[in-house]
């Protein structure tokens, strides 16, 4: 047997037909390939065709399943009924709480903007009026200028000299 695969190997036929079969595996593998990818790409435009075909159809028939497994079929429908109504009921209270924020929001902005136009009205009647004292006024600031103090009576002290109280004032 030896001697035949020996004849074949030593024979006179050229290299490309030795290594055929692993080229037509390559081209084999890739026409395997580019048809899944084909079929792949037919599947992904026509989704929607498919999704809705398969809704309108509804589910499975479950004539040739055993009890067991109808039974965890129908829990499992159940159970995702369930869950849709959970999410159906999240999504509308998340709708109501975004209302509610936006409504809340913009009374926050009404009360802002009153909150700074009574700040800014208040500024303006705080602010002291710029306009000149009337003559009553100036004319008494005047005579008030014009009474001098009247003079001390007693010891005075002349460039921070300590005071010595008279024998008979009774100070110490």
């Amino acid at each position: 047997m030896m001697d035949v695969v020996a004849e074949a190997n030593a024979s006179e036929l050229p290299r490309i037909l030795h290594k055929s079969s692993r080229r037509s595996s390559w081209i084999l593998v890739l026409l395997v390939f580019f048809g899944l990818c084909a079929a792949a790409a037919c599947v992904w435009t026509n989704m929607e065709t498919i999704l809705a075909r398969s809704q309108v159809l509804g589910p499975a028939p479950m004539h040739g399943l055993s009890p067991e497994v109808r039974e965890a079929l129908l829990e499992v429908r159940s159970e995702q009924q369930r869950a849709s109504d959970v999410i159906a009921e999240l999504n509308r209270n998340i709708g109501a709480q975004q209302a509610d924020l936006k409504r809340m929001t913009d009374q926050i902005e009404a009360l802002t903007a009153k909150i700074e136009s009574l700040q800014s009205s208040l500024a303006a009647a705080s602010a002291p009026p710029v306009s000149s004292p009337p003559a009553a006024q100036s004319a008494s600031k005047l005579a008030k200028r014009a009474v001098q103090p009247s003079k001390p009576e007693g010891p005075i002290s002349v460039g921070g000299a300590p005071l010595i109280p008279e024998p008979g004032s009774g100070q110490h």
